[in-house]
């Protein structure tokens, strides 16, 4: 009898076990699925890791890192940003604009910084305060103002030529490139405010159960347009990079930044439905995500089935989803 209610217990436990090992493995699906593609990459071409394509890589992972800290801070309240799409080239526009009037470049970076608050603050205002779902405000936004963008601009293109952007692109601190820093820098922030202030213990409950967390007094949409505003706070950030990086703006930009966003966020471990965060699964999605398209490039394969790898990772990022609890 001892045998068999041994056993019983065996198989009943058997399916934790296997639950615990899953839920582990998404996890730490991005740092694996990074480690495993930069083998691969090693081994099909030896120009992956030279120094020059390793730093090219980071410089834009950088600019993702930045937006996707952004997007978790609105996935960890159960949301989700859609008009970082064109947040980043609006905020980048209003940089190139400001600075072709005369405005100094530290004025013009600022505009910039405050242009993508701005639409982050609407975003929360709209979702927190008049409870409107997150998917139509922000894709609304989205299209207001890409729309005004492309009118400010007629589409056309603003070049930017500022010493100190261009210093902020291409030098650094010996082999550590500012760019890095900055994004370093961002995801630190975003850490001490997720894991070691009140707020950021307000942002993970008001996620994880928005009525229990109004119960106990947390003030939800206060917290939730925190979480909007930082998402856009990040996209002003974004846009400056962007700007140092390609030497001006472009309104017109096509871009997978909105996806590739939110598959590190998820990648990383972050939960879709809210109350759970990881800072340095995000950062390595974001890296992992870059590292796909930069080996793409280098064996030469067409930029046509990036969108699709990109996708897939997308589809990949929403099935490990299923086991985060």
């Amino acid at each position: 009898m001892q045998a068999v209610a041994h056993a019983d217990a065996d198989v009943e436990a058997r399916p934790r076990r296997d639950r615990r090992i899953t839920e582990r493995i998404a996890k730490y699906a991005a740092p694996i699925a990074l480690v495993l593609l930069w083998i691969v990459f090693f081994i099909a071409t030896p120009k992956f890791l030279t120094g020059d394509n390793i730093t090219s890589l980071l410089v834009s992972a950088s600019i993702l890192m930045v937006l996707s800290m952004g997007q978790q801070l609105v996935i960890t309240v159960a949301g989700i940003d859609l008009s970082i799409a064109s947040n980043l080239p609006w905020a980048a526009v209003v940089l190139a604009w400001t600075y072709s009037h005369g405005w100094n470049i530290a004025l013009a970076m600022l505009a910039a910084v405050v242009a993508g608050l701005v639409v982050g603050l609407v975003n929360g205002v709209l979702v927190a305060r008049l409870r409107m779902a997150d998917f139509i405000v922000t894709l609304g936004t989205l299209s207001v103002v890409s729309g005004i963008t492309l009118v400010i601009t007629g589409g056309n293109q603003t070049p930017v030529t500022s010493g100190f952007l261009q210093g902020l692109a291409l030098n650094g601190i010996g082999p550590i490139r500012w760019f890095w820093l900055v994004a370093v820098i961002v995801a630190l922030v975003t850490g001490y405010l997720l894991f070691w202030t009140k707020t950021g213990t307000y942002l993970l409950a008001a996620g994880g159960d928005i009525d229990a967390a109004r119960d106990v007094g947390i003030r939800v949409v206060s917290i939730r347009t925190l979480a909007y505003a930082a998402s856009g706070l990040a996209c002003g950030v974004a846009a400056v990079l962007f700007v140092a990086n390609n030497g001006g703006s472009d309104p017109t930009m096509q871009t997978n930044l909105l996806l590739s966003s939110i598959a590190a966020v998820v990648l990383g471990g972050t939960s879709l439905s809210g109350g759970r965060a990881s800072v340095l699964g995000t950062a390595a999605g974001a890296i992992l995500l870059q590292t796909l398209l930069n080996g793409f490039t280098l064996l030469d394969i067409s930029q046509y089935y990036q969108p699709v790898a990109v996708g897939l990772v997308v589809l990949g990022a929403a099935f490990l989803s299923r086991f985060q609890r």
